[in-house]
C-alpha cells in the first residue's frame, strides 16, 4: 500500500462548487477508483487549497488505469474547470515528498 500527499489549487470563487460537486462522487467513478487499486481518497480544503491523501495499492498503476478510465474522463473535465491546474495525467506523477513523520 502507498499513501501519497497532494495539493491542488481552486479557481478564484470555485470553492463552494467544489464542495458540492464532492458532496456525491458518481457510483461508476467510485467503482473505477476500488478497480484501480484505490482503498482511500481523502480530501481537505482551506480556502482555495486543496489537500489531499491518496492510498492505494500502487498509485502509478491507478493513474494509468484511471487516465482514460470512462468514468473517469467527464469528472476530469468537470474538475479542469474548479482547478487552476489541470490533471491531464501525463508524466509521473508521485505527489508530495513526506519530510517527516512522527514514529
Amino acid at each position: 500500500m502507498e499513501r501519497i500527499a497532494l495539493h491542488t489549487r481552486l479557481k478564484p470563487g470555485r470553492e463552494a462548487e467544489y464542495d458540492a460537486v464532492h458532496a456525491r462522487i458518481p457510483g461508476d467513478l467510485d467503482a473505477a477508483m476500488r478497480e484501480a487499486g484505490v482503498l482511500s481518497w481523502r480530501i481537505w480544503r482551506s480556502g482555495r487549497d486543496l489537500f489531499h491523501v491518496v492510498e492505494a495499492a500502487d498509485y502509478a498503476a491507478m493513474r494509468r488505469f484511471l487516465a482514460s478510465h470512462p468514468a473517469n474522463l467527464p469528472w476530469q473535465a468537470q474538475m479542469a474547470e474548479l482547478l487552476e491546474v489541470e490533471d491531464d495525467y501525463s508524466g509521473s506523477d508521485r505527489g508530495i515528498s513526506q519530510v517527516w513523520e512522527l514514529p
